[in-house]
């Protein structure tokens, strides 16, 4: 014989994986696939790109896979798939990774440091990982071009987004404004709200807080609220943030609010005071029972403190009035402070309904203090230190997390020096412990300030509405990320402040003159080039450093001969039409503007492929994690739309987060974090792909357990290889090579038709799953098939067809049919299982030539064809699973053993479909159950006694105090109404006069045992086993454990499986009983010539042979001459 199929002694996905990357890098297999489909309808993908500063996890390898699946699944249908790799490459994560390598902080740059220094440090660093990371990729299976990747920091990309900037400036959408923006002093730059709300930002904190008192000043305005007085009249205001109290400008009340004075006494200072806050309040700080103190009686120290509420008053009542500066350590430059101003943002759902307004450190602040005209205090630093006026606090960090040296056992935090100095200047009315969510900073993990900023911002807000509109034309798997969190973020959007006070970035191309009459957005580099020629021609500019470039040559040597980044931009002038010099904002551009320009930006658009944006343009399928939600995908949305009035993508998967086995967090600090190179070592690629796509949907959080990529292994990758083995072993012995024509259908034994339709099934079931993204629900249907249908029971029971008789046209049949499953199932799983796809499809083709292709991966995927489903035939194959499964189980609960023969099931039945099914598959049934009659009963017999009873804890809690009366009338039914239950799947009863209807999982019942059978129902189905064990049934069975050893033995011996043999037992009473009834059949199925007799003394090597009935025997096998 020529071709053999390959054999394997174990299975080793390692190595597979390693012999197939070979084969496809010396093949050059992924570029044959695009070059296959190159001709052919555009499925468009975007990569999202990551950073390669950082070294790649295991939860990679989950995001990875699912783009991979379909972008392999699209190319198997026929589309050309794109996949250019891409690398982010400026933003804090880089500037801050740089920063720790030299060991300095952000302002050290330009002065230790020059800027162009730092960002040389800052290109090579962005970069460390990049071989571990194409690494990783290659290891796992992901196609994705490596050799040409977007990189975000090259000029070309920066031109292109420059571009997308100035047609955003000429629709009058991108502006500056001065205005209260989040703002990380850890970081040293504004952030936009979108960084804000990453996944993790928000933490609960514990914050000193504090109410304070704010003296009232007694004028014209606020003479009303002088009367009948004890000791100084304060309001009360309470604050998350004591260290915003030294800006306090203002008092917010609300206009409706009811607000009360309270006579009382100040917990710490023991003086009396008088108090305003919202009566809705009160309650809060005032004990109900403390009315019923006496003002006068009350003694320094005591923890009762009387109060007394005096007159009340709207909030429009108090506008206007003025109060005294609580901290007073500088004044505002303009403006007139320190008076209440109405806010429509106070509530009473806490503090005291009287908001402290500081206009530099909140957004509502801002607005009302510009409203008001109240001035403004910025009495901290952008390193979130207190400035200069400050006095004895000048300096100190207003959060501990800034202070590299703040120890906690040996320091306090500003809040709380400023709480002990308001307490003792008789100016704080209650402190205590308060815990609320907090923003952080997505990349420095300290929290935020809101701060104000000179920034530039994109008017987001303008085009909300059409966001809002064409985002429900989006597939979002699961949907409810599209309508929840990524929906209601569009419903909230505010304008994206896109300014960053960096180095490392793409620099924001607006040239404005000084006094910000003249400014111009550069749009592209030789709009650059033509504005330097005219600034050198005014005078402002000494030469053009850009004066080597080419216009309209977009080779990289032509786009190397400059950088635009700082500071390089920084050092160009132009000159406004009036001739005023302008100057570059300093600022560079969020680096989430950079990763949703990408679609574009990766091809130099539109300075290239100007008249082919449809062929990227908008992506049909792109996947991140669920962080991405206000990140990545939000930025490729709004830029889409605000440009192109587009989506930008049309199907995303957003994928959850893989924790540990606990559902904790992996991190490497806590010692959880999971090597994805040595699981891809220990288990192989294709095992740790499916373990990680069908333990849950990708979009719900995983718990990776290792252990369970070994059962996946084992169960899906076990059985396929075993079903393979088995195939390739009779095969070669057989040499079929699928040369023979297919045998006709009609020809074919039901089994292979029934497997064959379920094939069928499968692949329309499967296709349907890949284009729905349904990866986790494709691959279980693949694992139910390969276990289920294919290896526990066509195998099963076809074993016989394929090692006894000639080369019929019945084995031929069990080679083609058990060959197309095989090698279907390589184009099934070829999108999720890569590797093991391939081997298993070119180990079959090797031999059969059946397909051209090299690979699985330069196939089309499987087409089912209808005209072959049986839908009939496979609910036929399933009730004989069902009913096998169920004497099987009878089995078990008796202690008999499949190999011991019984005489006959009974099965009651009335319905004559199901009893055409039974009577196709009885031999099936039999034959897989070892049984050796199967009798079909009327339903009505009188010889099966069913019961019923009410679920009480099912239906306890529907029905309540009917349940009683419910439970006796179920009880009552007789055996039609059982029957009818059963059948129909409901039936009504009455309870307490009333009809409820009742639904057959809400009752058990169970069948009474007849002596000598054992009875199970399921569902409609009720099976009786007769477990009486004749003589003669006593004796196949010994005589069936006699060839089970026998077999075993030929296997532990080495011997052929088409070797004949003879056999020598010990001589056994029993035994010999055994053989001689079943002699025929003994040697028909371990092809023995002859048995033989002996007691032991001979010279043959003897084996122990264990069978049931506690008989113990020794035999010898030799092979026959």
């Amino acid at each position: 014989m020529d071709k053999r199929y390959r054999e394997y002694r174990n299975l080793n996905l390692t190595e597979i994986a390693r012999e197939i990357s070979e084969m496809w890098q010396d093949q050059d297999v992924f570029q044959k696939s695009l070059d296959l489909r190159r001709n052919s309808k555009p499925f468009i993908f975007y990569e999202g790109p990551p950073s390669a500063n950082g070294t790649p996890g295991i939860h990679h390898v989950m995001a990875r896979s699912i783009k991979d699946i379909f972008c392999r699944y699209k190319t198997q249908k026929g589309f050309y798939v794109e996949r250019k790799a891409g690398w982010d490459t400026h933003g804090l994560p880089v500037e801050i990774g740089v920063e720790k390598m030299l060991g300095i902080t952000k302002e050290a740059i330009g002065d230790t440091i020059t800027v162009e220094e730092y960002n040389r440090h800052c290109r090579t660093e962005v970069m460390r990982y990049k071989d571990m990371w194409d690494d990783l990729t290659r290891r796992m299976g992901y196609w994705v071009n490596l050799d040409d990747p977007y990189i975000t920091f090259e000029n070309k990309y920066i031109e292109s987004i420059w571009w997308l900037l100035k047609e955003l400036y000429n629709k009058g959408l991108l502006y500056k404004g001065f205005t209260i923006q989040p703002y990380s002093p850890a970081a040293g730059t504004g952030l936009s709200t979108h960084e804000l709300n990453q996944p993790g930002c928000y933490r609960n904190v514990k914050d000193n807080t504090v109410v304070a008192q704010f003296s009232i000043v007694k004028d014209k305005s606020s003479e009303k609220l002088f009367n009948n007085l004890h000791g100084e009249l304060f309001f009360l205001a309470w604050t998350t943030t004591p260290w915003t109290l030294p800006s306090n400008t203002g008092l917010a009340v609300g206009a409706n609010i009811t607000y009360v004075k309270v006579k009382t006494y100040n917990p710490y200072t023991f003086e009396p005071i008088t108090v305003i806050l919202a009566k809705d309040l009160v309650g809060k700080y005032f004990p109900e029972k403390n009315a019923e103190l006496v003002l006068a009686e009350y003694e320094a120290g005591q923890k009762a403190i009387p109060f007394v509420i005096e007159e009340e008053y709207k909030g429009k009542e108090l506008e206007g009035i003025r109060y005294e500066q609580l901290m007073p350590y500088a004044l505002p430059e303009t403006g007139d402070p320190f008076r209440v101003v109405l806010g429509d943002f106070v509530t009473t759902e806490d503090g005291t309904g009287i908001v402290h307004i500081a206009p530099s450190f909140g957004a509502d602040d801002f607005k009302v203090g510009r409203q008001y005209g109240l001035g403004s205090l910025t009495l901290v630093d952008k390193q979130g230190r207190f400035t200069e006026e400050m006095g004895e606090f000048a300096g100190r960090f207003v959060k501990p997390e800034y202070d590299p040296t703040f120890d906690p056992k040996t320091s306090e935090s500003i809040d709380i020096e400023i709480i002990v100095k308001l307490k003792k200047e008789n100016r704080a009315f209650k402190t205590e412990k308060y815990e609320h969510s907090y923003p952080h900073c997505w990349r420095t993990d300290k929290p935020i300030l809101y701060y104000p900023l000179d920034s530039w911002f994109i008017k987001t807000t303008e085009l909300r509405d059409r966001m809002i509109e064409s985002n429900k034309t989006i597939n979002w798997k699961p949907e409810s990320t599209g309508t929840g969190r990524f929906g209601n973020w569009l419903e909230n959007l505010v304008d994206w402040n896109l300014s960053r006070s960096r180095f490392w970035g793409t620099p924001l191309p607006v040239w404005r003159s000084e006094d910000g009459t003249e400014e111009i957005c550069i749009g592209s580099v030789e709009e650059l080039y033509n504005e330097i020629e005219k600034a050198v021609s005014a005078g402002i500019m000494a030469d053009n450093p850009m004066k080597d470039f080419k216009a309209g040559d977009f080779t990289s040597d032509n786009y190397n001969k400059f950088d635009l980044h700082r500071p390089f931009v920084d050092d160009i002038h132009l000159v406004s039409p009036t001739g005023k010099v302008m100057h570059r904002e300093s600022d560079l551009i969020d680096v989430w503007f950079d990763s949703g320009a990408m679609p574009y930006a990766q091809f130099h658009y539109p300075f290239e492929k100007k008249d082919e944006l449809n062929n990227f343009f908008p992506a049909d399928f792109i996947a991140e994690g669920v962080d991405q939600t206000r990140g990545w995908f939000f930025t490729l949305h709004a830029i889409g739309n605000m440009i192109f009035d587009s989506v930008a993508f049309k199907n995303v998967v957003s994928n959850g987060l893989v924790l540990d086995k606990n559902g904790n967090k992996m991190s490497k600090r806590l010692g959880n974090a999971v090597d994805p190179f040595e699981t891809l070592d220990k288990f192989g690629p294709d095992a740790t792909r499916w373990y990680m796509i069908t333990n849950s949907q990708p979009w719900d959080n995983l718990k990776f357990d290792i252990n369970g990529i070994g059962e996946v292994q084992r169960k899906l990758f076990g059985t396929l290889h075993n079903t393979y083995s088995f195939f390739t072993m009779y095969a070669n012995i057989d040499g079929f090579t699928y040369s023979e024509p297919d045998v006709d259908w009609k020809d074919r034994p039901e089994l292979d038709r029934w497997i064959l339709s379920e094939l069928n099934t499968l692949i329309r079931q499967t296709d349907e799953c890949y284009e729905d993204y349904e990866p986790t629900r494709a691959g279980r249907l693949v694992g139910n098939f390969v276990d289920e249908h294919l290896s526990n029971w066509y195998v099963r029971l076809s074993r016989r067809r394929f090692w006894k008789g000639d080369y019929s046209k019945d084995k031929i049949s069990a080679y083609q049919t058990l060959y197309t499953c095989l090698e279907t199932l390589s184009r099934i799983i070829a999108p999720i299982a890569p590797f093991y796809a391939d081997r298993l499809f070119n180990d079959l083709n090797a031999v059969t030539g059946r397909e051209s292709a090299l690979s699985v991966h330069l196939t089309d995927y499987p087409v089912a064809d209808v005209s072959k489903i049986d839908s009939a035939l496979e609910q036929q194959m399933e009730l004989a699973q069902k009913v096998s499964s169920m004497v099987l189980s009878l089995r078990k609960k008796s202690f008999l053993r499949v190999r011991q023969p019984l005489q006959k099931i009974m099965i009651p039945l009335s319905d004559s479909t199901l009893i055409g099914y039974i009577n196709n598959i009885r031999d099936i049934i039999l034959g897989e159950v070892n049984v050796k009659e199967l009798e079909i009963m009327s339903e009505d017999n009188t010889m099966l006694v069913k019961k019923i009873k009410a679920d009480f804890k099912k239906l306890g809690a529907r029905l309540g105090k009917q349940m009683k009366s419910a439970a006796n009338a179920i009880a009552a039914f007789n055996q039609d109404q059982i029957r009818e239950l059963e059948r129909v799947g409901q039936t009504q009863i009455e309870a307490d006069g009333v009809t409820i209807v009742i639904q057959a999982d809400e009752v058990e019942i169970t069948t009474e045992d007849i002596p000598g059978w054992v009875v199970a129902s399921e569902g409609n189905m009720t099976v009786a086993l007769d477990i009486t064990v004749t003589e003669p049934l006593r004796l196949e069975g010994i005589a069936r454990d006699l060839i089970n050893r026998i077999q075993n033995v030929r296997k532990e011996s080495g011997l052929e499986v088409t070797d004949r043999i003879k056999i020598t037992l010990q001589s056994q009473p029993e035994l010999i009983k055994a053989v001689e009834q079943n002699f025929e059949y003994i040697c028909n199925e371990t092809l023995t010539d002859n048995i033989n007799w002996s007691d032991q003394t001979s010279d043959l090597i003897w084996h122990d042979a264990e069978i049931a009935d506690n008989i113990t025997a020794k035999l010898a096998i030799q092979k026959s001459k």
